[in-house]
């Protein structure tokens, strides 16, 4: 082993095209992304049992409180077990397990009846809401009503367009 030089030392490294570009990688000013936050979010999405169609400002819709009368909520989203509803802050929120009679309007003065259970309410904080999650009551008289009204949003959400100002035709005389 006498006769064995080390010559390590004295050879000048030079660097492979893998090493170069992972160097140049590293000394570029794009910020690296954690994707465990937006996996995270995946994974809570992926969770639910049912697909959710998003509602926000799409109907109209109500809670009839005994004594008081009807208190006018927004609805969030909507499955075929049930919807989750915005209450603004300054009117309280349900309890978990309360029976909510609701109303849905088509427009104005038309609207089908249902019943909910809550199954949970949390304060949306930036929002100033709270907003409950509810299951459909199940054997009420509309059940199969509100069976059809959920594949209707559904069917329709998928296709649905905004209205940007057009223009409104009032008369078609040529």
């Amino acid at each position: 082993m006498k006769n064995v030089f080390d010559i390590t030392r004295r050879i000048k490294k030079t660097k492979t095209k893998a090493e170069k570009s992972q160097l140049k990688a590293t000394e570029s000013s794009a910020p690296v992304i954690d994707m465990t936050e937006a996996r995270n979010e995946i994974l809570l999405q992926e969770r639910r049992k049912v697909r959710r169609t998003i509602l926000s400002e799409f109907i109209g819709a109500c809670a009839l409180i005994p004594q008081k009368g009807l208190l006018k909520v927004r609805l969030y989203d909507i499955s075929e077990k049930g919807m989750s509803f915005d209450v603004t802050g300054q009117s309280g929120q349900f309890k978990p397990g309360e029976e909510v009679a609701m109303r849905v309007y088509l427009n104005h003065v038309t609207y089908f009846p249902f019943v909910v259970i809550v199954q949970n309410a949390r304060f949306i904080d930036d929002e100033g809401v709270y907003r409950h999650g509810v299951n459909f009551a199940a054997g009420t008289v509309n059940e199969v009503a509100l069976n059809h009204f959920v594949k209707f949003i559904e069917t329709v959400s998928a296709s649905l367009q905004g209205d940007h100002g057009d223009i409104m035709v009032s008369n078609l005389t040529r």
